[in-house]
């Protein structure tokens, strides 16, 4: 039977990351609290399209999940719903299904319906909001790459888990002297690369925004076996553009034609920069792909807290009846910015940030010609000395 009381319906959508059980937790302790009931679509968007499925969601069947992965609810980036064509690329909703789902909105009394997904499952969520349907939307993506929000939930999980690989890494690859390559996703954005090789201790990050040559990462290898280290940690994002060549992407043979047409599925770059490594260096190189490991398992702390405050955040949103909003991070604070505003453009790293300077000042390659000026240029030529004054150093 259809709920009575005003309803906040709840969905997860597109990739699953940790965290989303944290959201939907926040989310009905919250709407409890605020004098309404809750629902969760399954499946993502799906569930609100014929056949409509649903599960009724309170404070009881929750309290457990805080820590809990992936989502009670289910998730899917294929099916009717889709309009993420490429890299900032939309297609329009069936206006059929947008009326399937605003008469599902108002059979269950819906005041508001929290999204929670990426900027393509936003770039639904804004669809909604233009045909009348009162949504809020929830940035959840490990890539990071959702523009508005500092960060995004399931971003720390992942580069907790590439980090946490390059650390195995780095003991095998000294054991055995090798070269280690290590594929991490991110799509068009190198956020997880980049924080991760700096917190696993990574010799060359390659990145998209950043373009590289295997001149540059060999010359860096050269330079590390000079100093008599004879083993390199290279990370590379899954859409870092290999030299004269651009994309490196894998067909996806397990979908229906349909869905493999709609977006790319990168991957594959770590075996091809390791392969011609190999050949540039008559080296052992050896690739980990991480793949869908980033994806799974429980959120870290930072995250459990990210999707929390978002979460609840969201119900007050609706409660407000600001509706058409997203919730985002900016530091301290959790705000709001119009969903349309946030999936506007990507976000990606600034090759001119304080992370990427940061890097350079440590040593670490991007593989581009900027590694070989040296961080030092202008120094003082008779450096300061133990407890003598400072001359202007």
């Amino acid at each position: 039977m259809p709920p009575h009381k005003p309803t906040i319906g709840i969905l997860t959508s597109g990739g699953d990351c940790p965290g989303l059980n944290a959201v939907i937790r926040a989310a009905v302790k919250s709407s409890e609290r605020h004098g309404y009931d809750s629902v969760g679509f399954l499946r993502g968007y799906e569930g609100l399209v014929e056949p409509v499925s649903y599960m009724p969601l309170t404070a009881r069947n929750t309290a457990s999940i805080l820590t809990q992965g992936g989502t009670i609810l289910g998730s899917t980036n294929k099916g009717r719903f889709s309009a993420t064509v490429g890299e900032n690329e939309r297609i329009a909703i069936d206006p059929a299904l947008l009326d399937q789902v605003a008469t599902t909105v108002r059979q269950l009394s819906i005041c508001g319906l929290i999204c929670v997904g990426g900027d393509g499952s936003l770039a639904i969520a804004q669809q909604f909001h233009e045909h009348g349907i009162p949504v809020v939307g929830v940035p959840k993506t490990i890539d990071n790459d959702l523009g508005a929000t500092a960060f995004t939930f399931g971003f720390d999980s992942a580069v907790a888990c590439a980090t946490d690989a390059l650390d195995r890494l780095h003991t095998t690859a000294a054991s055995h002297e090798r070269i280690m390559v290590l594929e991490v996703m991110g799509r068009h954005a190198g956020w997880i690369a980049l924080h991760s090789g700096i917190a696993g201790g990574g010799d060359v990050i390659l990145l998209p925004e950043i373009p590289w040559t295997f001149e540059n990462v060999c010359r860096k290898v050269r330079e590390r076996e000079s100093e008599g280290k004879k083993f390199t940690l290279i990370v590379v994002a899954e859409g870092a553009h290999l030299p004269d060549v651009g994309l490196v992407h894998r067909e996806d043979v397990n979908g229906p034609a349909v869905e493999r047409r709609r977006q790319v599925k990168l991957g594959g770059i770590g075996e091809r920069v390791a392969a011609e490594l190999a050949r540039l260096l008559d080296r052992e190189v050896r690739t980990v792909v991480l793949g869908h490991l980033q994806r799974g398992g429980n959120p870290t702390t930072f995250d459990r807290v990210l999707a929390t405050e978002f979460g609840a955040h969201a119900v007050r949103l609706i409660h407000q009846g600001q509706c058409g909003q997203m919730v985002c991070y900016r530091p301290p604070n959790i705000e709001s910015v119009p969903i349309a505003e946030a999936i506007r453009t990507l976000s990606r790293v600034d090759t001119g940030s304080s992370a990427v300077q940061a890097a350079r000042a440590l040593g670490i390659s991007f593989g581009d010609s900027a590694d070989l000026a040296s961080p030092f240029a202008g120094r003082c030529e008779d450096p300061c000395a133990g407890d003598a004054p400072s001359r202007g150093c």
